[in-house]
């Protein structure tokens, strides 16, 4: 089992990942690429996902569209790294394989876990945020 998910599950570091802003994921990332040595970029590329949804009424899923997507796969050896995000930055894309990959290695496991936590205060914050915005937005109406 990878270092990393013994503290983070992968699924939630590669959440946490994809919402980090580029500002400040890309130079984490670089600091890392010295420390991982020769590496092998499995896949680079732009392209179009389908965007799943539930019908809440009917719990029902269904497609609500397409979203662009940058994409980046990265190996190192026998471990790999991976990384999605929304939109055309194929730098965010790679930058986020890289810490994934770095955690699979084991290699600055410390500092990816306290940029991973950060990351995650961040999005929380902003999430609060959206949703006061949101709340002062309602309307309560009176039932006759």
């Amino acid at each position: 089992m990878s270092q990393h998910h013994r503290d983070w599950a992968h699924s939630e570091v590669l959440g946490v990942l994809a919402r980090s802003a580029p500002d400040a994921l890309k130079p984490f990332a670089e600091e890392l690429v010295p420390q991982l040595g020769d590496l092998e970029v499995v896949n680079s590329r732009t392209g179009l996902v389908m965007l799943p949804m539930r019908d809440t009424a009917q719990g029902t899923a269904f497609h609500l569209g397409e979203v662009l997507v940058s994409e980046a796969h990265l190996r190192c050896g026998p471990h790999e790294g991976y990384g999605m995000r929304k939109g055309r930055d194929l730098e965010a894309a790679m930058a986020m394989a890289l810490v994934d990959l770095a955690l699979d290695v084991g290699i600055a496991v410390a500092d990816c876990h306290a940029f991973l936590a950060t990351q995650r205060t961040d999005h929380a914050e902003q999430d609060r945020a959206t949703l006061c915005r949101i709340e002062a937005t309602r309307v309560d109406m009176e039932t006759f």
